[in-house]
C-alpha cells in the first residue's frame, strides 16, 4: 500500500468512527515520520555510490559500453529502461532497488550472451 492509500484509509477511518480526529492525528503524524526516515535511510545508502555497468566484447576482451550513474538515479533509470526493453528475461528491477538499498556492493550481475559474444557485468561500488 503507498503512502497515499495510507492516508485514505486513515482518514475514511476517521469518517466511519472507527478512531477520533485525536487519534487520526496522531496516526498521521506517525505515518509522515515513518516515510521520512524511510526516504532519509535510501537516501544515505546510495548517497555517493555508482551503479556501474560494463559490456566487453568476450573474443577481444574489448569494452563495448561502460556506464557509471549515481545510485540515487537508478531508479529513474529502471523506470526509463524498461520502456525500451520490457521483455528483459530475470531482471526484477523492484528486486534490484531493495539490493541497493539493503547496502549491497561488489559485483551484482554477472551475464554471459555466447549467441552475440557479450559478457555484461553489473557493479554497486
Amino acid at each position: 500500500m503507498n503512502l497515499k492509500e495510507e492516508r485514505m484509509q486513515i482518514l475514511n477511518m476517521i469518517r466511519d468512527g472507527k478512531v477520533t480526529p485525536e487519534e487520526g492525528a496522531r496516526l498521521l503524524s506517525a505515518l509522515d515520520t515513518s516515510q521520512k526516515s524511510e526516504t532519509a535511510a535510501n537516501k544515505s545508502a546510495t548517497q555517493g555510490k555508482f551503479l556501474r555497468v560494463r559490456v566487453t566484447d568476450m573474443s577481444s576482451g574489448k569494452v563495448k559500453v561502460n556506464v557509471n550513474l549515481p545510485l540515487a538515479l537508478v531508479n529513474v533509470g529502471l523506470k526509463m529502461g524498461a520502456r525500451f526493453a520490457p521483455d528483459l528475461e530475470g531482471m526484477d528491477a523492484d528486486e534490484l532497488m531493495e539490493a541497493i538499498r539493503a547496502g549491497a556492493q561488489g559485483k551484482i550481475v554477472d551475464v554471459e550472451d555466447a549467441e552475440d559474444g557479450e559478457k555484461v557485468e553489473v557493479y554497486i561500488e
